[in-house]
């Protein structure tokens, strides 16, 4: 049975042969393990070419943005995953990234999106009313802890502007921060998931790939938070808090 299309049985990413590896036309022996540092790596898996400088400067800084925020869903779902199943490191992982959507963690891409959309319409107020009126969230904005601004966001934005990387969609999500008290009666400040596409886009990171900036980032979370689930374990402490913290309100039995 044939799905899909099924003319262009090609890839660019990686061939190799008894003697050598090629990754994106580069000698992975050769030319990349001990020149090339990982963030320029991943940049190259992704894109087909070597970061600039800048481009791998916020790459790097939006990595460190975006992996670690305590006991976010993510980091819960794996450490409750690796007490019940301590041989399935991998899956304790899985587990954890496999809540990466539209409200935690894989926000990020659905405010590129909208970035995306926005440059395209050039019309931030309109856009910005046509998600209140279908009672969506306005994503990149507000943070239920970080309510008077978040200062990883803060921080990306004023080094955009440092180093002269402002563009297109940068000015997008001010014009929508800007169009806010309007469209939905109040003001909001941008998120780190509103600053992390703003500033990649505008250094050229693909659209398309933008949520996985926050798999890699989050994984390496991940790790760190398995490691210590190894030596002080709370995977259990947690899942009896949750346990605790809800009441049942549903039929008795007779």
């Amino acid at each position: 049975m044939r799905i899909g299309k099924q003319d262009a049985p090609f890839t660019a990413i990686c061939t190799s042969d008894a003697h050598s590896i090629t990754v994106r036309g580069h000698d992975l022996v050769g030319e990349i393990i001990g020149n090339t540092d990982f963030t320029s790596y991943f940049w190259l898996l992704v894109t087909g070419q070597m970061s600039t400088e800048k481009q791998k400067f916020f790459a790097n800084a939006v990595l460190c943005a975006i992996a670690e925020h305590g006991l976010v869903p993510s980091v819960v779902a794996t450490r409750m995953t690796y007490a019940a199943a301590p041989e399935a490191f991998h899956g304790a992982v899985a587990a954890g990234l496999l809540g990466c959507g539209s409200v935690v963690l894989g926000s990020a891409e659905v405010a590129g999106r909208f970035l995306a959309q926005v440059v395209e319409s050039n019309d931030p107020a309109g856009e910005t009313k046509a998600l209140r009126a279908e009672k969506k969230a306005i994503p990149g904005f507000g943070h239920p802890q970080h309510s008077e601004g978040d200062p990883r966001a803060n921080l990306l934005l004023k080094l955009a502007a440092e180093h002269g990387i402002e563009g297109a969609h940068i000015k997008a999500l001010y014009a929508i921060q800007a169009a806010l008290p309007e469209a939905i009666g109040r003001s909001l400040p941008i998120n780190v998931n509103g600053a992390i596409p703003a500033v990649m886009l505008d250094v050229g990171f693909p659209l398309a790939a933008l949520k996985g900036i926050s798999l890699l980032a989050r994984t390496a979370s991940l790790i760190a938070h398995l490691q210590e689930e190894t030596e002080r374990p709370i995977g259990f402490i947690m899942s009896g808090a949750g346990a605790a913290a809800i009441d049942y309100d549903g039929p008795n039995h007779a």
